[in-house]
């Protein structure tokens, strides 16, 4: 199987990865900022078209209120440091998906700013999924059409209104930190892609980790509800 086109990434275990080191759980995801750039990187030299990350989900917002006010002043580091340097020095495009208006003024203008002067990098599209929800998207596309008054929809009228509808379906979707949900997580564009579940905590991930996932991802045969070649007119179809 050729590589994925679409890598998305649910990187969890920043807490557990800090409370293995007696450490807060701010400094785990300090450390889960570190290894989005070493990823980002990663996925850049083995040519990967688009990269997708979960950032801050809409269920994040029930977590304690000084995490979640740390979570943010590090998206803010991140966006002004880590990929400021990363559009630069890895010529990567940056966007954001997600209720992008709920957030603050300050944050949206950060955002609108890295997507403005990423514009036009071309090795790797970088997309940070942030006060994202996979069923929110839904509702959101859905009453999108509705406003415009769109009947008789399609699969690909409704993918033209979800938040980034130019990405292509996920081909390969890897979750860190042991777990195996989906966790709310692109639930439209995902619906056939390859699953892949690691019990390495988000911190540690690196390039490594990425060729793994890759290798098991070139060693499935991907059928979209099809038969393979050669399955064809097996007795007992």
């Amino acid at each position: 199987m050729d590589k994925p086109v679409h890598i998305a990434i649910i990187m969890d275990g920043n807490g557990r990865w800090a409370r293995s080191r007696s450490r807060p759980r701010t400094f785990g995801h300090r450390q889960g900022v570190k290894a989005l750039e070493k990823t980002a990187r990663a996925a850049a030299d083995m040519d990967i078209d688009h990269l997708t990350v979960f950032a801050f989900s809409t269920e994040n917002w029930a977590r304690p209120g000084p995490e979640v006010r740390f979570l943010f002043q590090l998206l803010r580091d991140t966006i002004n440091d880590e990929l400021d340097r990363l559009q630069k020095e890895e010529d990567i495009e940056i966007k954001i998906m997600g209720r992008r208006d709920e957030l603050e003024d300050d944050i949206q203008d950060d955002i609108e700013r890295i997507e403005r002067i990423s514009a036009g990098n071309d090795k790797l599209r970088l997309n940070v999924a942030l006060n994202y929800g996979g069923r929110a998207e839904i509702i959101d596309a859905v009453n999108s059409l509705i406003e415009r008054g769109e009947g008789g929809i399609t699969e690909e009228d409704f993918s033209r209104h979800l938040y980034l509808p130019e990405l292509p379906d996920v081909d390969l979707l890897i979750r860190t930190g042991g777990e195996r949900r989906i966790s709310n997580f692109m639930l439209w564009q995902i619906s056939y892609a390859e699953l892949y579940f690691s019990s390495c905590l988000w911190p540690d991930f690196g390039r490594e980790n990425l060729e793994r996932a890759l290798d098991d991802f070139r060693s499935r045969t991907r059928r979209f509800g099809r038969i393979p070649a050669g399955e064809e007119g097996e007795k007992g179809e």
